[in-house]
């Protein structure tokens, strides 16, 4: 995060802890941008997850999207009850004019919110990052020219003045978006969406995969069935090659994944892993049907089906 001295502003400084008390770690923050672009990319319907997929027209709605979903997410930051605030939101009692920006620093400011505080938000789904920040769009601040519409940019003294909530933070994954070209062929090559769903997750292992991947590959309604247990779903039809797919709606279920030694899946994500017997007190191993498992290394062969997960009907 760029460190240079701020002048003095209170309004902002109040407008930064209040976020900074809501989403200290950005998480909050993080999941919005995250499902800006899933909205945008309707993958359910369209198979689409990146953004050059989408239209021109698409893209420029980005900003407005985010605008209303941070408002929805930060309620508790956010006073939508405040009447005849000029600008997006009302927060700490002052006006604040959120702006998203496909270009780092590209923010359009008009006239109405000269001399305002303004929530400043960049974001690159290739990269996987994200920024937010505030910051008073003073004479100084703000560049001298401006268009026909009467809007200016941040100068160069602005775009230092922003106070960053989150610099470059991480996007929760875009799974698809990250796999080389071979295995996205593997992937989307079957015809229907269990069988792609279920090469997904034979092929990307030990990775956070979102609900959104899963919609976006099944492409019909009810697609986390596609993961079920029930016979027909993806947990079922991998068992048999040594999978455990835990999901991270279920504490039982990011149990498995700690003490697997793997990264824990969120809220509507879930973990493909490959499992292998093993003895008791090795490390980063698993009991499950009165058995230990590990993690198999590499494409070290399976020698019998994984362990059904722990009932997920008993506790959340």
């Amino acid at each position: 995060m760029p460190t240079v001295q701020l002048e003095s502003d209170p309004a902002r400084d109040e407008v930064v802890q209040a976020f900074g008390k809501a989403d200290p770690d950005g998480s909050r923050a993080a999941a919005v941008f995250r499902a800006t672009y899933d909205q945008l990319y309707d993958g359910q319907h369209t198979g689409r997850f990146r953004w050059d997929q989408l239209y021109k027209t698409e893209k420029t709605h980005y900003g407005t999207l985010l605008e209303i979903n941070l408002r929805r997410e930060f309620d508790d930051v956010i006073d939508d009850t405040v009447e005849g605030h000029a600008l997006d939101y009302s927060i700490c009692g002052y006006d604040v004019d959120c702006k998203f920006s496909q270009s780092f620093g590209g923010w359009m400011l008009p006239p109405e919110c000269f001399g305002q505080l303004l929530l400043v938000a960049w974001a690159d789904d290739q990269r996987g990052t994200w920024c937010l920040g505030v910051v008073r769009a003073t004479d100084t601040n703000r560049r001298s020219s401006v268009n026909r519409d009467g809007k200016t940019q941040l100068s160069l003294i602005g775009r230092q003045q922003i106070a960053w909530l989150h610099y470059e933070a991480s996007l929760p994954p875009n799974v698809l978006l990250g796999l080389d070209a071979a295995t996205l062929r593997k992937i989307v090559a079957p015809k229907s969406g269990q069988a792609r769903v279920t090469e997904l997750l034979r092929l990307v292992r030990k990775r956070r995969i979102g609900r959104n991947t899963i919609a976006t590959l099944a492409q019909q309604d009810d697609y986390m069935a596609r993961l079920r247990d029930n016979g027909n779903g993806s947990r079922t039809r991998l068992r048999e090659e040594g999978y455990l797919i835990p999901g991270g709606d279920y504490e039982a279920h990011r149990t498995v994944a700690r003490q697997l030694g793997v990264e824990v899946p969120g809220p509507g994500e879930v973990i493909s892993l490959r499992v292998v017997p093993t003895e008791p007190g090795a490390p980063w191993t698993v009991e499950l049907e009165g058995r230990h498992w590990r993690l198999a290394r590499g494409d070290e062969p399976v020698v019998e089906p994984a362990p059904k997960l722990p009932d997920v009907r008993k506790a959340k």
